[in-house]
């Protein structure tokens, strides 16, 4: 499918994706305590078949999604994010009966999955994980009676999206001490596991995060979510999907301060005329819909390749959300500043938009950390053509 172009069904779906944001996600998304997991929006999703479809969907479709909810309710959007990316790794790398036991669950809304991957030293460089994955006691990985190897998880993660509220946390560990991003395993850990325990932070954004600590918390070979200290493979597998779909959040929202920013400078009045009448602020807007739209564009491209195969998915990945972000950044400041005093009132669409939009300029993968993928795969090309000389 052509990167710049949509059928007219996906638009129609797009359309109707925000109707059901809008009526139906946004009042229960009202009701919700700020800070945590609005389980009655999470359900309403599974209802609805959004969630289900997360384990269907190509990246393009998860795309269309969090664009349309995002920008008629972020936190809807963000319910349905973080369920796709606690559940991803075990969609793509559980066994069945971790399979069996969790999806459903995450598909129908009755259960709450985490993406436990940062630490208080270890955000951006995550292959400097600390959290340690200790051999039971006995010093052998294979101490469960029935010959399952088996480990205790002792640590911190912290900055985590559903914790400590969530029903389970996808968990990385350093199951190689020395060993860099290849010494890291991926853990399915039950949230009633013993010595798991965490607490709440007061972020800008309404989300709910916390930190969580691990004190001995036991876990065996079947909890293992693909291969032992092959773990940095499952994270930079649903970090590559999901980026893309990172910046259709972003796109959402600077859709949204676009359009409330044209209805406003079309109607206010200013020095004999309509805001709209100024060339500095006919400018500005049209500045604002170029970003969005060039941001639009890249997400879908990356997207594509991705449901294609297609090489370069990395660094694809990494253009889309570093520019859709910062982009999304760039059109909200730049719709606040148009609407003046306002915008910055508590309750106000682009006051709560400011708030939200700041974090995913950091979340799974700070711009920085973009840039530098996007380097390393352009040398990476350039030395492979040499090689072919």
């Amino acid at each position: 499918m052509p990167a710049f172009s949509l059928e007219p069904e996906q638009i129609a779906w797009c359309g109707e994706l925000r109707t059901l944001a809008a009526e139906q996600l946004r009042p229960l998304a009202e009701k919700g305590e700020p800070g945590h997991v609005n389980r009655a929006l999470v359900a309403e999703l599974g209802r609805l078949g959004l969630l289900g479809r997360l384990f269907t969907a190509g990246a393009l479709d998860l795309c269309l999604m969090r664009e349309s909810l995002a920008y008629a309710c972020t936190e809807a959007e963000t319910a349905l994010a973080l369920q796709g990316l606690g559940a991803h790794p075990v969609h793509a790398c559980g066994t069945p009966a971790q399979r069996d036991r969790w999806l459903p669950k995450v598909a129908d809304g009755t259960a709450v999955a985490a993406f436990a991957l940062t630490e208080p030293g270890a955000g951006s460089d995550a292959g400097a994980l600390a959290l340690r994955a200790e051999p039971e006691p006995d010093g052998s990985v294979t101490a469960e009676p029935d010959g399952r190897a088996g480990w205790r998880l002792t640590g911190e993660k912290c900055w985590i999206s559903n914790a400590p509220q969530a029903d389970f946390y996808t968990v990385f560990a350093r199951t190689t001490p020395g060993a860099g991003a290849r010494g890291v395993t991926a853990f399915l850990v039950p949230a009633d596991r013993p010595g798991l325990t965490g607490t709440a932070l007061d972020m800008l954004s309404p989300h709910p995060i916390g930190a969580l600590d691990f004190d001995a918390v036991p876990v065996t070979a079947d909890d293992v979510l693909g291969e032992v200290d092959r773990g940095f493979r499952v994270a930079m597998g649903t970090l590559n999907q999901f980026r893309p779909s990172v910046g259709a959040f972003a796109v959402g929202m600077a859709q949204a301060a676009l359009d409330a920013t044209l209805a406003h400078t079309s109607r206010r009045d200013a020095f004999g005329g309509k805001l709209k009448d100024l060339q500095a602020v006919a400018h500005q807007v049209a500045e604002m819909a170029l970003r969005t739209d060039a941001a639009r564009l890249m997400v879908h491209a990356a997207a594509a390749a991705y449901d294609e195969g297609a090489p370069g998915v990395p660094k694809r990945a990494a253009m889309a959300k570093l520019l859709a972000t910062e982009t999304a950044q760039y059109v909200v400041d730049s719709a606040v500043q148009l609407h003046g005093a306002r915008a910055l009132r508590r309750g106000h669409l682009l006051e709560h938009l400011y708030r939200e939009v700041r974090a995913p300029r950091i979340y799974e993968g700070a711009s920085e950390v973009q840039r530098g993928i996007i380097a390393k795969e352009l040398y990476a090309d350039v030395e492979t053509v040499e090689e072919s000389q």
